[in-house]
């Protein structure tokens, strides 16, 4: 499975839904991330800690680490499959709302024909294969 940024904030914020996205990473026997993913997850994790940033990367290191989460490289292919995404599934153009880490997440999913980890209620909206 892809694992997408908002799982990843999920777990490390302890939010609610972390019990099902932990049950859903031991079930896998592979899991994937994207450096973009890995960006924007520790953005988001360091708003939660006012502005770590330095604290927020490490712990989506870890995260990483016991997930055993393999990264898969942007290239062109994935990088065309994104603009793809932004246009059927885009913000302003779908209901899904699609921002940009979410078409480049939806698009590593979608290439290595995995199912897609995340938390919300954006992806429900696309043909992505859901984990």
């Amino acid at each position: 499975m892809f694992v997408d940024a908002s799982a990843i904030i999920a777990v490390l914020a302890k939010e609610p839904e972390r019990f099902a996205i932990r049950d859903k990473l031991n079930a896998s026997d592979r899991v994937f991330a994207s450096p973009l993913a890995v960006y924007e997850a520790s953005l988001g994790f360091a708003r939660i800690l006012d502005g770590d940033i330095v604290a927020a990367a490490a712990a989506v290191r870890d995260f990483l680490t016991i997930t055993k989460a393999r990264m898969i490289s942007i290239d062109d292919i994935i990088g065309e499959m994104a603009v793809d995404a932004f246009r059927q599934y885009g913000k302003g153009r779908h209901r899904a709302a699609l921002n940009m880490g979410d078409c480049f997440a939806y698009a590593c999913a979608r290439h290595h024909r995995v199912p897609l980890l995340f938390k919300g209620d954006d992806f429900v909206h696309t043909d992505i294969r859901v984990a």
